[in-house]
This record gives C-alpha cells, structure tokens and sequence, in this order.
C-alpha cells in the first residue's frame, strides 16, 4: 500500500449518536483534511444485505467494496435504523472487516493529493486502522442525549419511529459495539476523550481545535 509522508492523521472512535461525524467534518474542513466516515461503509454493506438478500454472498460484497466511492456514502437510505441495527450486525463478521479494512487504510494513509491528511472516524480507527494517528479522540455523550440526537435526525428525514425506539436501538448497539470479540469500541489510553453532552457543536469544534493547533503550531 502507497503511503505519503508528511501528512496530517486523526483517528476518531465513538459510540452512535456522539456527534463523532459533526466534528469529524468540521475538522476536516478546517484542516483540509480527507474525510472518511467508517461507519458508513459497514452501513453500505448492510443496505445491500437488506436490499440484495439473494445476491449477498463473499463475492458480491467483495465487487461492491472494490467498487465503492466515497459520495456513495452519502445515500440517505443509509441513515435508518433497520440499516444501522444490521451494520452493526455485519460489522462482527471477520470476512467483512478484513475487505473493509483496506478500504479504509488506502484513504487513511493515501488521500487524495489535494488534502493535507485525512480524518476518520468510526468504532476501532484509534487501534486498529490508524494506530499512528498525530491526533486520537474518543466522542461520547450519555445515550439519552444520543438518543435525542438520532431522533431528531430521522425525523428530519420524514421516518416514522418514536423517541423510545431509537433509545433501546442506540443501547441494544452500543452493547454489540463494546463487547464484540473482533475490534470492539473502547477508549486507548493516548485518546483523548471529549463528552459533548453539554456541549455546542461549536465549543466541541473549539475543544479539539485547541489541541490539535497547540501540538502542530509548535
């Protein structure tokens, strides 16, 4: 795999519904960095799943990877809660990590010319995808405010489901995120942790701002 050298890496992991995806943005165009929402891509696969149940096998999600681009990811489709429930299903399959896997490493570690580093964010990327990050993070908030959050993102989207359907969702994903065997979502000792429960997007974007300006302007 092409490296290049001399560019800007921040890892990001986070439980759903943190606002790991607001930040991750707003940092990346701050920086001009390369983004990359990991966690979209296990999503695209289980979309397929659901919409290609007879057609899904190892070949067909290999074709689809291979032929992935990263506006793809941007399907709205992708957003429900049947799909996120299903992602976070297909995301234990060690078949499905391992194509994954490259995927994301080719972006982390070769993005396009035009950017200054890339930016990723997801459940493992502190560890396992960019374990070299210059900048590592873990986003959280308490899963009431998670829930309040994907709520009102659905809803904006026109789906019929109710506060209390998200909540036990968030809670049923979070348990399959943290205590699955391959590459669980946890906190590294060198990542910082940020709990945007109280906070604005803007004074989060500021938080993190502040770190990493203090380390690079050295």
């Amino acid at each position: 795999m092409i490296k290049r050298k001399n560019i800007l890496k921040i890892a990001i992991d986070s439980p759903a519904g943190a606002g790991a995806g607001t930040l991750a943005k707003a940092i990346s165009k701050h920086y001009n960095l390369f983004y990359l929402d990991t966690g979209k891509i296990y999503r695209m696969i289980a979309y397929l799943k659901l919409k290609y149940p007879k057609k899904f096998n190892r070949k067909f999600i290999k074709s689809k990877i291979k032929s992935l681009k990263v506006k793809d990811l941007a399907k709205k489709a992708l957003l429900s809660d049947e799909v996120g429930t299903e992602a976070s299903i297909i995301s234990k399959v060690k078949l499905t990590r391992k194509l994954v896997h490259s995927f994301q490493l080719n972006f982390a570690y070769n993005p396009p010319k035009k950017y200054n580093g890339s930016c990723l964010d997801g459940r493992d990327i502190t560890y396992n995808i960019v374990p070299d990050a210059e900048f590592k993070f873990f986003i959280t908030a308490s899963v009431k405010t998670r829930a309040l959050r994907r709520y009102k993102e659905l809803k904006s989207l026109k789906k019929k489901i109710s506060y209390d359907e998200v909540l036990k969702s968030i809670k049923k994903r979070d348990k399959s995120d943290y205590n699955r065997r391959i590459s669980p979502l946890k906190k590294t000792k060198d990542s910082v942790l940020i709990n945007t429960t109280n906070l604005s997007k803007r004074a989060c974007f500021l938080k993190i701002k502040k770190i990493i300006d203090r380390k690079i302007n050295i």
